[in-house]
């Protein structure tokens, strides 16, 4: 996911939903140094010269197929089902109501409505009904628009999205968002590629379609005739769809315009029925990101027939809501999506999926329970330490930068100097008391949560922007930069063991957690980052002439990474990827000067485990990194993930670190390092 957060591992799948922690770990970790780096992951067999994701991790890739009910198994996982289980914990004692805040009654109706499943089997579909009534009762197009914000104001997106969130050119305040959007499979390259699986996945979609007609209701043939209208239009959608790639421009999302300007443009579409469906009869100026596609929309409410629409819009809201309704929905959507899409073996257990649901809807109430019982003081001190050091270890590498001016430097040191960050969770718990959570219908309360949740957005606008405000829960193990807020941010899930661990040792902190936050810092100046300022407006800062000089870096990344076929004849996508690649590679080297100046005067053993310091960094790296993946997974993600996989994300970098070959002492041939004129060093 890389829109406005660039974040430095997307799961893709729901951040909490997860498998068991691997046995290997478990059992023999053994000592405090070992909490972070686990040599027993490691296979000492292997040549750290000419493998070094087997030498880190080759006995963990033994020891931990990947479960059933998982489309791939890491690190961050592992760490992720640990938060699972002492979130089943809080919500299963919250549902009991052993807790009296307002937070613990949310989670536990939220957790006993979602885990009835007599209650949710017996309502069926019947939860959609309202809605249903709604879309066949449309009239005209104007009627078509106000049934389409009605479903966006219940978190369902069909034809196009809306959101409210900052002005990439005026991050002083907020503005209504309208991007592409309308799509049932993961990218428009699904629709319009016409290799055997592609075409393959169409088939599987198109039947998955038919088979949610008939869940609602439809004979067989009706059905059929239904699923090739779905996805006629949504084809036409995908064919008007701005690229992975072309998305990845923040100016190419970018179209500051108002209601008068969008309704000169076509006058034929109502937009201020939409408007004013959505509660902004005055929406004052937005952003309208992708006019083409808004455009070819405009175009298809007036062309496309109204029973067409009517077609479309029943199959958007039953896909959205598949997951909370009843077992035959659940099942279809998790065979297609789960199975088909990502190789999945088995749909995760109810508990795991309504923990997800919460984490989704009402995911800082469930932080505020988890933060309490479970994150302590000491992490957010060390991680500080560790970021004071790496942000001294950024700014002296930008000093040292010869491609680089002193103009643009004193530019980047501003940006610097003014990024923010914020660790554990927020210093003010999001406020839920106007939502209404009950233990009755368990659809109904996710409805609920979801247009809670878009009118809380909505009255952002006119409003100071909250800088206190997170894009995560305190209990996702993951981390984000925010270019528009100028941010990093690290929630209390990320911070524990394989991850992080106050008692481990320095090297093994900074080459895992350390380089995350290496990694987030570097997305402030990556190909993307880059292109905000120090109050995080899209503007450029740079000279031209260091701007030249920098892409030319950034085209040398992304032909070593388009080098790379992890699986058939697909190659990674250097373009899609240039960004967390920039990242990966900065992250370590920054996290690598700033463990040397830590050092300074401290006496460390010379060895740990028989790994010298710098081997002990780049190990704990690589295990970060430990993972392993479904076929099917990696073909999806190699069309739709700005992360490069895992495997890559570890030895691409130690081919431009001359650091790594020297700790290892690889000479010669066995020495992974690229020749110094195709080695790219940007910061």
């Amino acid at each position: 996911m890389k829109t406005k957060n660039i974040f430095k591992r997307s799961l893709l799948a729901s951040l909490v939903g997860l498998t068991c922690v691997g046995n290997l770990a478990m059992a023999q970790t053994a000592t405090s140094n070992q909490l972070v780096l686990e040599s027993m992951a490691m296979d000492k067999k292997a040549d750290p010269c000419k493998d070094f994701f087997q030498y880190a991790n080759g006995e963990w890739l033994k020891a931990n197929p990947i479960p059933a009910d998982r489309a791939r198994y890491s690190a961050y996982d592992e760490v992720t089902e640990r938060n699972l289980l002492a979130l089943k914990q809080i919500a299963e004692a919250a549902a009991k109501g052993d807790g009296k805040s307002r937070a613990a009654q949310l989670v536990g109706a939220f957790y006993a409505s979602g885990m009835n499943e007599a209650q949710i089997e017996k309502e069926g579909a019947k939860p959609l009904e309202p809605q249903l009534a709604k879309i066949n009762a449309i009239k005209d197009s104007q009627q078509l628009l106000t049934v389409i914000a009605g479903l966006h104001k219940q978190g369902v997106m069909p034809l196009f999205n809306f959101a409210v969130d900052q002005d990439a050119k005026n991050t002083t305040r907020y503005i209504p968002q309208i991007m592409q959007g309308g799509l049932g499979l993961p990218d428009r390259d699904y629709y319009l590629k016409n290799d055997a699986k592609t075409k393959d996945i169409r088939i599987k979609y198109q039947a998955y379609v038919t088979q949610i007609f008939g869940l609602l209701g439809d004979a067989p043939d009706q059905a059929r005739r239904n699923a090739a209208v779905v996805m006629a239009l949504e084809t036409r959608l995908a064919k008007a769809s701005l690229t992975k790639v072309e998305l990845r421009d923040p100016q190419a999302s970018y179209h500051l315009t108002d209601l008068s300007a969008l309704q000169k443009s076509d006058k034929k579409t109502d937009w201020a029925a939409y408007f004013n469906a959505l509660g902004l009869a005055q929406p004052g100026q937005f952003n309208l990101a992708h006019p083409k596609f808004i455009a070819e929309a405009g175009r298809m409410v007036q062309s496309v027939s109204l029973d067409q629409w009517k077609t479309y819009l029943r199959m958007q809201l039953a896909n959205a809501s598949a997951r909370d309704l009843s077992a035959d929905f659940v099942n279809a959507k998790f065979d297609f999506y789960g199975k088909t899409l990502a190789g999945t073996k088995e749909l995760q257990p109810r508990w795991k999926r309504v923990l997800s649901a919460i984490d989704n809807m009402v995911g800082e109430a469930m932080g505020e329970l988890y933060v309490a019982a479970f994150f302590g003081p000491e992490a957010k001190a060390g991680v500080l330490e560790m970021v004071g050091n790496i942000k001294l270890a950024m700014r002296d590498s930008i000093s040292k930068l010869e491609w680089m001016s002193d103009t643009t430097k004193q530019q980047a040191y501003k940006k610097l100097d003014t990024l923010i960050v914020k660790i554990g969770y927020p210093d003010t718990w999001r406020d839920y008391s106007g939502l209404q959570i009950d233990t009755g219908s368990y659809a109904a309360n996710i409805a609920r949560a979801s247009e809670f949740e878009f009118k809380r957005n909505l009255t952002k606008l006119g409003k100071p922007i909250d800088r206190n405000e997170w894009g995560m829960t305190p209990q996702t193990v993951n981390a984000y930069y925010n270019p528009t807020m100028n941010e990093m941010v690290f929630p209390a899930g990320i911070l524990q063991p394989p991850l992080y661990h106050v008692n481990a040792d320095p090297a093994a902190n900074y080459g895992n957690t350390g380089a995350t936050i290496g990694h987030e810092l570097t997305h402030a100046f990556d190909d993307e980052g880059r292109q905000y300022d120090a109050e995080g407006n899209l503007k450029s800062w740079w000279t031209k002439p260091d701007e030249k000089r920098f892409l030319l870096r950034v085209k040398a990344i992304e032909k070593q990474f388009d080098e790379f076929n992890p699986i058939d004849k697909l190659h990674i996508n250097g373009k899609l990827t240039a960004g967390e690649n920039i990242a990966d590679l900065g992250g370590m080297k920054i996290a690598l000067q700033a463990l040397h100046k830590s050092l300074e005067h401290k006496p460390q053993a010379k060895e740990i485990d028989g790994l010298t310091v710098d081997q002990r960094f780049f190990v704990a790296n690589a295990q970060s990194f430990r993972s392993l993946v479904r076929d099917e997974m990696l073909r999806m993600s190699l069309a739709t993930d700005p992360h490069s996989p895992d495997k890559y994300r570890v030895i691409a970098p130690l081919a431009n670190m001359p650091e790594f070959s020297d700790a290892f002492q690889c000479k010669g041939e066995r020495s992974p390092l690229r020749p110094a004129a195709t080695r790219v060093n940007i910061w």
